[in-house]
């Protein structure tokens, strides 16, 4: 099927054209003839997909008879309102908005918080047709009578299930109620839960339901991997990957602000260009470490789940996530940043031992078995799989590296790791330099690790103060009776 076929107009096609699009996606295909009869749609399809342009392209289309290029901001009432969850999500969209929207003579923009709120005033009450907003933000302007939502006919709510997770369904109900009761109403989302199929019953008349895939499926593009890593040596890994896969380009999730901080700034240590963006970062900090992503200024950008949906970067091959979400429907959003618009993405994931449960649960939720593969770093002890612990060695370990099980000898393996016994236990030393054999009994013993420099200083300072043997100061009694 071509865009030529879903009832299009011509500065919508050129639109489409100048973008380098053809064939519309399946939730495109489905979903715009259905909004162009008027009808309510509630569209569930996988992220990366195009349901974005599946909701904006039929939306210009129906106002495009509104469009004129008077100047009175009486000639360009508020028809149109996209309430989206974050700020990036928020800027993504409105991009759409300009950009298929680019020959009509239709006006949008955008308000979000963390910004000054006077400069989206001003646009505001210059006149528009289509806004696209957070919910916390436009309540301020309705609250401030900047806009007058009565003369809305078509709402989108997108993104509905991170709407409820970020707590926003108070506002939700407050603009519903100020929104005039014969309109369009379009959901759209990922994944449709029950607390969604709730509040859609509360606004949607008789919804045309649009399921192009099962809910939580992930894209076939993408190729999916994880890395067993005791948590500390994360960061090690992560380098590595980085360095030997050669990633020009790779989005790291974390699960907090401070850790997504901190592993920038550990990149930026081993001379890899990198930064972060999460809640605490001002609007002017994201949108400028986003673009310097997007233009290759930087190679890795890390972030937590705020930039898990509404991040569009043009053939993203890769990310990773450092630490796994505690949501496992987050991850589904995180690795849909890859594998879009028919481009191949990988997403790897560090896994330690306390994230097992995790991985399972994603496992379960995607219904696929994440392959887990093996790694070697330069200075890190191998990475096992996740059955082993770093504690202990079990008999398949020890089959790879010929050693019998009931061995007492330490041994060196052709990595620099060598086998020493505590309390009858076999255990792992990263970087062992020599060969020594112990009694399984006792610990390993202690190895200066004083340069013979430091020796000399010390032999000097022993040479020049010497130690000098002084007479006791009293005899124990022999004699006890």
């Amino acid at each position: 099927m071509l865009f030529e076929q879903l009832g299009l107009s011509t500065e919508l096609l050129k639109a489409i054209s100048d973008s380098g699009y053809k064939h519309p996606t399946p939730i495109q295909s489905k979903a715009i003839p259905v909004i162009l009869e008027g009808r309510d749609v509630m569209g569930a399809a996988q992220t990366g997909t195009g349901k974005t342009a599946g909701f904006t392209l039929p939306l210009l289309r129906r106002l495009e008879v509104y469009a004129n290029s008077s100047m009175s901001p009486a000639k360009h009432p508020l028809r149109a309102l996209i309430l989206v969850p974050t700020r990036e999500l928020a800027i993504q969209v409105h991009e759409n908005v300009k950009n298929y929207g680019k020959y009509t003579r239709l006006k949008s923009s955008l308000v979000f918080g963390g910004v000054n709120i006077e400069p989206q005033t001003d646009v505001i009450r210059s006149g528009i047709e289509i806004l696209v907003a957070t919910p916390g933000r436009l309540l301020d302007h309705i609250q401030q009578k900047n806009l007058n939502l009565s003369s809305i006919e078509i709402f989108v709510l997108d993104e509905a299930d991170r709407m409820l997770d970020m707590g926003f369904l108070p506002d939700i109900v407050k603009i519903l109620n100020l929104l005039p009761d014969n309109r369009q109403n379009l959901m759209f989302s990922a994944t449709f839960s029950d607390e969604i199929k709730k509040l859609a019953k509360q606004f949607l008349r008789n919804p045309v339901l649009i399921e192009v895939a099962r809910q939580n499926a992930v894209s076939d593009l993408i190729t999916h991997s994880v890395y067993t890593v005791d948590s500390k040596r994360k960061i090690k890994v992560l380098i590595d990957l980085i360095k030997q896969k050669k990633l020009n380009q790779v989005l790291i999730f974390t699960k907090t602000k401070s850790g997504s901080d901190r592993i920038a700034k550990q990149l930026m240590k081993e001379s890899i260009a990198a930064s972060a963006i999460h809640g605490d970062k001002n609007q002017q900090q994201r949108c400028h470490a986003l673009n310097a992503f997007k233009q290759g200024a930087i190679r890795a950008l890390v972030a937590t789940d705020v930039a898990a949906r509404g991040l569009d970067i043009a053939e993203l091959s890769c990310v990773v996530n450092y630490e796994l979400p505690n949501n496992p429907e987050d991850y589904v959003h995180r690795i849909g940043r890859t594998g879009r618009a028919g481009i191949k993405g990988d997403a790897i994931s560090l896994v330690s031992l306390e994230e097992q449960k995790n991985l399972r649960d994603i496992e379960k939720l995607i219904q696929k078995k994440i392959e887990v593969k093996q790694i070697f770093t330069n200075d890190v002890a191998p990475v096992l799989k996740n059955t082993l612990r770093a504690s202990k060695i079990t008999s398949d370990f020890d089959k790879k590296r010929n050693l019998p099980a009931d061995n007492k000898n330490l041994e060196t393996t052709d990595f620099c790791t060598e086998v020493i016994f505590f309390n009858g236990e076999r255990s792992i030393r990263e970087n062992a330099q020599t060969r020594i054999e112990h009694d399984p009994l006792f610990t390993q013993p202690y190895v200066s690790r004083e340069s013979k420099l430091q020796k000399n200083l010390l032999n000097r300072k022993v040479n020049k103060f010497p130690l000098k043997s002084l007479p006791a100061l009293f005899f124990p009694s022999t004699n006890r009776k």
